[in-house]
């Protein structure tokens, strides 16, 4: 029996791998062995709890590494004795963190093949993302088997050589977490959520990039508090990163603005019926770029690149940058104009279908020759008359897979169910 070893460290990871550790634990094809480095701490800790993933080792990196030359040598020398230990027939990681380099760079020196989910997403710009996008171009010449969430990921990796043999299409497992989460039926935990209850529009804004850091970020500060004052009726929701640099930088400009509710980061429940209810979305997230379109939120990505263009081309993400009069012009455009932002929220999702970990371990198991290998995954394309069909229906649920419109409509309920408490007729 194929013997894996799956390694991550941040909430992200954590999110993405959770599905295929549940996938391969329930296929029995596999001994799993699930390492954590902890580069995120806290939030790491709570995606696992909602999983039920308990790791068989956890490096706790951070405690003593904070920065990335201590995660990169940690990781390494935390990863090698378990390499020796479990003699792993392949180690799968996810992603672009520091986790996901330096342990793929331990495996090829113990020379054990990697499996690298979620491969082929590029920017061409070696400093944005920072340090991500040369992560992941480093997994990329260290892996043997490369899971591509899109064909657009596809063809990067081909663009750069890799053997097309070695690359499957899955879709994003991101999407496949989601639906998981929804089958729990939990409950929020956050206070500060029931105070946006009473919004009828929402703006969601996360934002915490080392490329945004300073300047970049004082810009998104001034622009979030711009569209507070204008929209005074409207909510804005922050959750903070707990980086003092990010807090520094981006919280001034929101100070005793009533409307705007700063929170610490949200766990991944909350965050999840977070997106559910907003109106739109200001991020500088990979996940949630993926995850606001699943249901039906424009996205405003606060980043001069992404290595996520298959939203952009469907036309439910736009690239608004850092600058202030752009994020505030093209937020408002959306507010303001219902035509506009329909056009947006269309939730033409290019990026899963909740069957990603299966094709996960279905091209595990085919490197291994134990099956066939996967069908592809192909985004679906929405046709005229789709869109015409939902223009005629714009109160109604996005076009998104059933489980997905549940939690949409359980957001929407619950908005509703609190507006009417804090009514004042109550």
């Amino acid at each position: 029996m194929p013997r894996i070893l799956v390694v991550y460290g941040t909430r992200p990871e954590a999110i993405k791998l959770a599905p295929v550790v549940t996938a391969l634990r329930r296929t029995h094809c596999f001994e799993t062995v699930v390492a954590v480095t902890a580069q995120h701490r806290l939030m790491l800790d709570q995606v696992n709890e909602i999983f039920g993933i308990r790791p068989d080792h956890d490096l706790d990196l951070l405690r003593d590494r904070p920065n990335l030359t201590g995660i990169t040598a940690g990781t390494i020398e935390g990863i090698e004795p378990l390499l020796a230990k479990h003699k792993p027939d392949m180690m799968l990681v996810q992603g672009d963190t520091t986790t996901v380099f330096a342990a793929a760079l331990a495996a090829f020196y113990a020379q054990v093949p990697v499996a690298h989910l979620e491969a082929g997403l590029r920017t061409s710009h070696r400093y944005d993302p920072y340090p991500e996008e040369i992560n992941r171009r480093l997994a990329t010449v260290l892996a043997s088997l490369h899971l591509a969430p899109t064909s657009n990921a596809r063809r990067n990796l081909e663009h750069e050589g890799v053997d097309p043999a070695s690359i499957h299409v899955t879709g994003n497992t991101v999407i496949d977490a989601l639906l998981q989460v929804h089958g729990m039926h939990l409950p929020t935990t956050e206070p500060a959520l029931d105070r946006i209850g009473g919004a009828e529009r929402l703006i969601l804004v996360t934002s915490h990039r080392r490329e945004n850091w300073g300047a970049p970020m004082e810009r998104i500060g001034r622009a979030v508090a711009r569209l507070a004052r204008r929209y005074p009726q409207a909510k804005v929701l922050l959750p903070a990163h707990l980086n003092p640099i990010v807090r520094e930088s981006l919280l001034p400009p929101l100070e005793g603005l009533d409307n705007v509710v700063v929170t610490a980061p949200l766990d991944y429940v909350d965050m999840a019926h977070a997106v559910a209810a907003s109106t739109i979305v200001l991020t500088d997230s990979g996940g949630v770029q993926e995850e606001a379109p699943s249901l039906g939120k424009p996205v405003l990505v606060l980043r001069e690149t992404t290595e996520r263009p298959e939203a952009v081309e469907a036309g439910t993400v736009a690239l608004v940058g850092t600058d202030e009069d752009r994020i505030v012009d093209t937020a408002s455009e959306l507010l303001d104009e219902p035509d506009r932002y329909f056009e947006m929220a269309r939730a033409v999702n290019p990026y899963g279908d909740g069957r990603a970990a299966d094709r996960v371990v279905a091209a595990l198991g085919a490197h291994f020759g134990l099956r066939e290998p996967p069908e592809e995954f192909i985004a679906p394309v929405e046709t005229e008359a789709e869109a015409e069909s939902r223009r005629h229906r714009r109160a109604g649920a996005p076009a998104m897979h059933p489980a997905l419109a549940h939690l949409w409509w359980g957001a929407r309920e619950q908005r509703q169910q609190r507006t009417a408490a804090n009514s004042p007729q109550n």
